[in-house]
């Protein structure tokens, strides 16, 4: 399964972490935490990343890249927490639009909220 990571332009993480082509980082924590010094976070979908960025990063101008990770230790439906993470090559971020992310959110308040006026409404 191919993994991706984020940097912001300087090719640095929020943790001042420099990567590039053949870098490689290992997390030193001893647990498998998410968001902490347990993992080190990627996404299994360039789509993810380019989507949650904002509420993650929020890199002004990230960088995507494929990378090779080793030891998958925590998932939660958004990012995948791993000990060692290899970037490989910059990829094209994909663009999401503002529609599209409203979209998104309808869905989701689907999910969870069945007025018959809302459910008419977002299925229109």
């Amino acid at each position: 399964m191919k993994y991706y990571k984020l940097t912001d332009s300087n090719l640095k993480t929020q943790s001042e972490t420099l990567w590039g082509v053949g870098v490689t980082h290992t997390a030193t924590g001893k647990g498998h935490q998410l968001c902490s010094g347990d993992c080190i976070h990627v996404y299994d979908h360039p789509l993810k990343a380019a989507f949650f960025n904002p509420i993650h990063a929020n890199f002004r101008s990230p960088i995507l890249w494929e990378c090779r990770v080793r030891a998958v230790k925590a998932r939660d439906n958004t990012k995948v927490g791993v000990k060692t993470c290899t970037t490989i090559k910059q990829i094209p971020l994909p663009e999401i639009t503002t529609e599209q992310r409203v979209r998104v959110a309808i869905y989701c308040a689907l999910v969870v909220y069945s007025d018959a006026k809302f459910v008419q409404w977002a299925n229109n």
